[in-house]
């Protein structure tokens, strides 16, 4: 499969009164058509930040974004309205990504007309209603406001209004993060087949990883601006290399009886954001650190097939 999005170095600064604070630090990677590549790491890291940057909700400070092999950052005002149609995005928040003034068939409506894909009301009508069908909402919610519906209804129509332009690449920003335990269930599902029936290319933000592990394909995890370790969601979760990814494995809840599962404590304080040390992310917080750690930043380096990690000293190597 060819690569859908390529990323290259991209960066997201914001000018603070205490300096700059580096966001998105140099970050690489690659998703292919059809694929998921899952975004994860704690509140903080860096995560919708990037994938608002590749979209260009927020301007990136300095990178590369191709998209099917334009660099979506050299496009002009015209071409990056134009460029859109096949990039959408899915909010954490069902209710306030919302328009409540609007009703479902508004919201659903609202991009076809920006895009001028259906100039006839009617014709446009029936496509919203096809849309409904297409990700669970009853015909009878047509006319109905945000307000009206639960949790789970409304991020169906965040999926709706992202599907109606026929896009080929969604960043899902932690989708269902907001929403009932059994619903996340249903919303996961829902987005799984859409992927499968329309050849969707995802990036799945989240930091759960319990559900990116049976979401992703591929799997970065995220530490203060950085990708520490990036690889196949399979590969990651049975061999972890970098310090942080074992010891976000280890907090994942395990159902077990009389059994207990050995969980690593990560002390010390997070090293502030803003002007950051030429040195490791993680040092201050590693119980592994060493001198070296301290010297240099780690580079992404690929230590076996596929499988990447921002370490000087990587767990089991």
């Amino acid at each position: 499969m060819a690569n859908l999005i390529e990323v290259k170095n991209l960066k997201k600064y914001f000018n603070t009164s205490r300096g700059m604070l580096q966001a998105v630090d140099g970050i690489s990677f690659n998703i292919e058509e059809g694929k998921t590549l899952g975004v994860v790491g704690e509140s903080g890291c860096g995560k919708s930040t990037t994938g608002r940057s590749i979209l260009r909700l927020i301007e990136p400070t300095s990178g590369e974004v191709y998209f099917d092999g334009r660099d979506l950052l050299k496009l002009n005002e015209s071409e990056l309205r134009k460029a859109r149609k096949d990039m959408q995005i899915i909010f954490q928040d069902p209710f306030s990504s919302l328009d409540p003034r609007k009703t479902i068939n508004q919201i659903i409506s609202e991009p076809i007309i920006i895009h001028k894909l259906i100039t006839n009301k009617k014709e446009r009508e029936k496509r919203v209603l096809e849309l409904m069908e297409t990700v669970g909402l009853a015909e009878r919610f047509f006319n109905t406001y945000p307000h009206e519906l639960d949790g789970g209804r409304r991020q169906r129509i965040g999926i709706a209004r992202a599907l109606s332009v026929n896009p080929k690449f969604i960043v899902c920003d932690e989708p269902v993060s907001a929403l009932d335990v059994s619903i996340q269930a249903q919303i996961l599902n829902l987005l799984k087949e859409l992927q499968k029936n329309l050849n969707l290319t995802y990036m799945f933000i989240t930091h759960d990883l319990s559900v990116v592990n049976h979401f992703s394909d591929y799997i970065a995890v995220m530490y203060l601006g950085k990708i520490v370790e990036m690889a196949p969601a399979e590969e990651l979760f049975t061999h972890p290399l970098h310090p942080y990814t074992t010891a976000l494995l280890s907090a994942i809840p395990v159902p077990s009886l009389g059994e207990k599962t050995e969980r690593i404590i990560i002390k010390g304080e997070v090293t502030s954001p803003i002007n950051m040390p030429d040195e490791c992310r993680f040092a201050n917080r590693c119980m592994y650190v060493r001198d070296e750690c301290k010297k240099r930043i780690p580079e992404l380096r690929e230590i076996c097939t596929n499988h990447f990690v921002a370490c000087e000293f990587p767990l089991g190597n």
